[in-house]
């Protein structure tokens, strides 16, 4: 009898406390508090994975700029590393680590991580509405869902140092790659590099060289080519595919690159063009904020005239590594992050690279460089365009493709093979339906 009185003499003391502290945290009258009144108060935490080679700081000052207008809301920027998108998604998928917010590729892969739903569906924010139409179906799955937003307007070019070119004597661009290889000659009896290789970083390899041999000797040739990657019957190796890679190879043979090319990384190559060491860069227009205000000199661009004469070149283009939301508990956080990046955190994005903004209105004002805008333009009316190679490769390949170029370069692999590699793993990723 003596326990139950004092458990329940304790009971009731608990009780009274209770009721005093909620009467003196309310200023001593009753209040209830809402759940609206304790999200508001609580912080969360989003975590954004994102690939951001050449402006880390600009996305560290669009999380800064989003948490002050969120405070409730935390930006966790992880960056990626290594040379290609997919080699950092890969094993937070498999680790079932997924971030809130991560750069993705349009490719079959990201397809497949949305049809999977891995990806959330971002059909009804403004971000979407405000997109591009020419660019929606790459960010589209079959089944008509929304996966992500692109970062802009993506298209490989060469960036060229007008006052090299004078002191050359070249006056007329050229338009097919022997006159292309005329022109670095010249360049090199006037003492000058006529352009540079990141031999560290192969993703630009891939992006430039690669993507242009790919476009002018095969989709040049074969309409149905991206269908024919994808069922595995599209025949690769062959004497025009090892020619993408000799074309590579061949540059730096003779000696049209700058010393040490292999040791050089994605932000010594664009240094070497923008401090007048090469006379031309072969890179993204998601670089031409930094390749179009050289030191000292005036920059003009040019299709890589990576085709044959008399044959009418194909260029790159389409939409760069943009961005999704994935399926976590924190969706809801993520895409208000997603709106402001494509929104008001837009403008701090857009002013650095200079690129062609992929929205049809952006928020605030923003630079885009006349030169690419027109260059673009041009482009994008040519009958027969490809895209770049992260786009329309499968993963396992674009991981394979990378260490073969460099294999290619230091002559471990001959062009021929490389071509037999690329052929074998495309064909055996499709056999396995791997993306």
């Amino acid at each position: 009898m003596g326990q139950f009185v004092s458990a329940k003499l304790l009971l009731r003391l608990i009780w009274i406390f209770t009721c005093l502290s909620v009467i003196s945290l309310s200023g001593c009258e009753q209040k209830n508090v809402s759940v609206a009144d304790v999200t508001a108060t609580s912080e969360t935490t989003i975590t954004a994975l994102i690939w951001a080679p050449d402006w880390p700081e600009e996305m560290l000052q669009i999380a800064d700029e989003f948490n002050k207008l969120n405070p409730e809301i935390r930006v966790n920027v992880q960056f990626m590393i290594g040379n290609s998108v997919e080699q950092n998604i890969k094993p937070r998928i498999a680790s079932g680590n997924l971030p809130d917010l991560m750069s993705v590729n349009p490719n079959a892969y990201s397809v497949e991580l949305a049809e999977q739903g891995v990806l959330a569906d971002v059909s009804r924010t403004q971000a979407w509405n405000n997109m591009l139409d020419s660019l929606k179906g790459d960010w589209t799955t079959p089944g008509h869902k929304p996966f992500g937003i692109s970062g802009g307007v993506a298209t490989t070019l060469i960036y060229y140092n007008k006052d090299m070119f004078a002191k050359a004597g070249i006056t007329r661009l050229p338009t097919n790659f022997d006159e292309f290889l005329a022109v670095c000659a010249h360049l090199k009896r006037s003492g000058l590099t006529p352009i540079f290789w990141d031999g560290a970083f192969p993703n630009m390899l891939g992006n430039g060289p690669f993507s242009f041999g790919f476009a002018n000797n095969v989709v040049a040739h074969e309409h149905a080519w991206k269908e024919k990657i994808a069922d595995g019957t599209l025949d690769l190796n062959t004497p025009l595919v090892a020619d993408i890679f000799d074309k590579i190879l061949l540059m730096a043979e003779r000696g049209n690159v700058q010393s040490g090319y292999m040791s050089t990384n994605y932000d010594e190559g664009i240094k070497l063009f923008t401090e007048g060491k090469t006379a031309m860069a072969f890179q993204g227009s998601w670089a031409s904020g930094l390749l179009m205000h050289g030191k000292g000199f005036q920059t003009g661009v040019f299709i890589p005239p990576w085709n044959d004469p008399g044959k009418l070149v194909v260029p790159v283009i389409g939409s760069e590594t943009g961005f999704a939301v994935c399926e976590t508990a924190n969706k809801a956080a993520a895409l208000r992050f997603l709106e402001f990046i494509a929104g008001k955190g837009f403008p701090i994005l857009q002013n650095k690279r200079q690129n062609i903004s992929p929205f049809k209105v952006p928020q605030g004002k923003i630079v885009s460089d006349p030169q690419i805008t027109a260059y673009t333009n041009t482009v994008s009316d040519y009958s027969i365009t490809a895209s770049p190679y992260y786009s329309f490769l499968p993963t396992n390949t674009i991981e394979r493709l990378h260490p073969l170029i460099q294999d290619v370069l230091l002559k471990k692999t001959t062009p021929k093979l490389a071509a037999k590699i690329l052929d074998m793993s495309i064909k055996n990723e499709a056999k396995l339906h791997y993306k």
